[in-house]
C-alpha cells in the first residue's frame, strides 16, 4: 500500500487490507515495511522520533485483535521505541490466537542516499530465529538483510519454511531510466536464490507510491523515492508463483505446499552437503591481505 504522513490511516488502512487478505484465504499475512508510516529515512531529522511506538502498543494490540479475529498470523513491521534513545525497525509476529510469539528486530542497518536508517534504528539484537505458528514456521527478516545469505540460511537452518521479508525499496527517480531495471532484478534475483538455496518460500511484500518527506513544510529532496512495489511469492524452486503490480495498491495471495520445502530439500540437497567444518572464516570480517 502507499502510505500518507500520519499514522492512524496507515494503520487503518493496513488492517482493512489484513482483513481483505483473511476474506481471500490467506492464514499468514505480511505487512511492508513500517506500514504505519512514509518513509521518514530519506532525511536525518530528530523530530521523526516521534513516529515511534513501543511493543506491545497500539499498532500490535490492533494486529493482535485482527489476527484473533480471521485467526490468522500476522507478521507485522514497525518503528519500536524500546526505550528512551533505543529504536529498531522491528516486526512482531502474531500467530493466530492473537497472542505475540515475539519480535524480529533489523540486524542489517543500511546508509546510503535517501536511506538513512543508521541515524534511526540500532542494530537488532534478536538474531536470526523461526516462530512456529499454527499454519507453518515461519523467519521474518527486514529489507536491507534481504541482501545477505548469512540471515537467511541461518533461519532456515531454525526451521523455518517460509522466509517474510517485510520491505521499503524503491527508485531514485533520476536513475531509473539507467539503473532502475537492473536494480529491481537484482532484488528479486536475490531473494528467489534464498528460496533455492535454502528449501523454502520466499515471501517479500515493498510497499507503493511516490514519496517526498516534508520538514517544515518542504520536501527534503528534490525527486524522493518511487517505491518499486511488484510484492512477490517465490516458492523452493525459486520460480515466483505470484507478482504484485509496481504502483497499484493490492493484496496478493497463493497457497504455499510446505511439502515442497522437504521435496527441494531432500532433492537438492544443499543443507546436507554443507561443509561446516571448512566455514570458520566466514566470521571474520576480511580473509588475507
Amino acid at each position: 500500500m502507499a502510505c500518507v504522513a500520519d499514522v492512524k490511516p496507515n494503520r487503518e488502512r493496513q488492517i482493512a487490507l489484513i482483513e481483505k487478505a483473511a476474506k481471500q484465504g490467506a492464514q499468514i499475512v505480511c505487512t511492508q515495511e513500517i506500514f504505519t508510516t512514509q518513509y521518514f529515512c530519506q532525511v536525518e531529522d530528530h523530530q521523526f522520533f516521534d513516529l515511534a511506538e513501543p511493543m506491545p502498543g497500539p499498532s500490535t494490540d490492533a494486529l493482535c485483535k485482527v489476527a484473533k479475529k480471521h485467526g490468522i498470523v500476522i507478521i507485522g513491521s514497525l518503528f519500536e521505541r524500546r526505550a528512551r534513545g533505543l529504536y529498531h525497525n522491528t516486526a512482531a509476529i502474531i500467530d493466530a490466537d492473537g497472542s505475540m510469539l515475539g519480535l524480529y528486530r533489523k540486524m542489517h542497518i543500511p546508509d546510503d542516499p535517501l536511506y538513512y536508517e543508521k541515524f534511526y534504528f540500532t542494530p537488532g539484537d534478536t538474531g536470526f530465529k523461526a516462530w512456529q505458528t499454527k499454519y507453518a514456521k515461519i523467519g521474518v527478516l527486514i529489507c536491507w538483510d534481504q541482501w545477505y545469505p548469512e540471515g537467511a540460511r541461518l533461519t532456515a537452518l531454525d526451521g523455518a519454511e517460509i522466509l517474510f521479508y517485510p520491505t521499503a525499496i524503491g527508485w531514485h527517480p533520476t536513475e531509473k531510466a539507467e539503473y532502475g531495471k537492473a536494480q529491481h532484478d537484482s532484488w528479486e534475483t536475490m531473494q528467489r536464490a534464498h528460496a533455492i538455496a535454502n528449501g523454502c518460500y520466499v515471501c517479500a511484500p515493498n510497499r507503493i507510491g511516490h514519496e517526498h518527506i516534508l520538514v517544515d513544510g518542504k520536501p527534503v529532496s528534490k525527486d524522493g523515492i518511487q517505491f518499486w512495489g511488484q510484492s512477490f511469492i517465490a516458492q523452493p524452486n525459486g520460480q515466483v508463483i505470484k507478482r504484485a503490480s509496481v504502483d497499484r495498491e493490492e493484496v496478493i495471495v497463493a497457497e504455499c505446499d510446505l511439502a515442497k520445502v522437504e521435496f527441494a530439500r531432500t532433492h537438492w540437497p544443499f543443507l546436507r552437503d554443507r561443509r561446516i567444518d571448512a566455514y570458520g572464516d566466514i566470521t571474520k570480517r576480511f580473509i588475507g591481505g
